[in-house]
């Protein structure tokens, strides 16, 4: 959606058309929460950001100068309020329940069962590098590669320089292929270090 039609919309939401509203909920919505959601690992409180940062559109629409494409500014919201959320986080709440995926895998074959495993292995392995990066880094790689976001854009929410942006998405690549070589080489040891069943 372009900023134009955006425009048009904003102005309708400051005379509180709900239609205008719900079409830009629906345009940008998947958007904030992804984007949330990649920030604070959490669905409940991507959800919370997600309706928080559409609330402060309905109740302000005016705050849109134009000065950026509609979508990078409305990231920018969604930063603050997923920043805010993020710094009352416990450290201890970010856990998978580990119980459940036990459950799950004992419903499945043997063999079956072992090659979900592998894959979730493979999974939580890509989660672990991502999580190692830090904010901006790890931003940086969701709103590019997620998000499909230039650099320039990227630039804008992170306000900073656009040689800041590549210099960030240089380290963060180079930092996940890292730590996924020691992980693949680690499961290649733990592989070769198994018990074989005998025979």
């Amino acid at each position: 959606m372009d900023n134009d039609r955006v425009r048009q919309l904003l102005v309708r939401i400051g005379k509180q058309d709900q239609a205008a509203f719900e079409e830009l909920y629906k345009a940008f919505s998947r958007r904030v929460y992804a984007y949330a959601l990649n920030m604070l690992k959490d669905h409940v409180r991507a959800e919370e950001v997600l309706v928080d940062t559409m609330h402060q559109i309905w109740r302000n629409p005016a705050q849109f100068r134009g000065d950026s494409q509609f979508s990078t500014w409305l990231i920018g919201i969604a930063r603050n309020k997923a920043l805010m959320v993020f710094r009352g986080q416990r450290p201890d709440e970010d856990h998978a329940d580990l119980d459940d995926i036990a459950e799950t895998e004992a419903a499945d074959d043997a063999e079956e069962g072992f090659a979900q495993l592998a894959q979730r292995q493979r999974a939580d392995g890509v989660r672990h590098c991502m999580d190692k990066l830090s904010d901006e880094h790890r931003e940086c790689m969701h709103l590019v590669f997620y998000e499909g976001y230039s650099l320039a854009e990227v630039a804008a929410v992170q306000r900073c320089p656009e040689n800041t942006v590549k210099t960030r998405l240089f380290h963060a690549r180079q930092k996940i292929r890292n730590c996924l070589r020691l992980l693949l080489e680690r499961e290649g040891a733990d592989l070769r270090l198994a018990p074989r069943g005998e025979g």
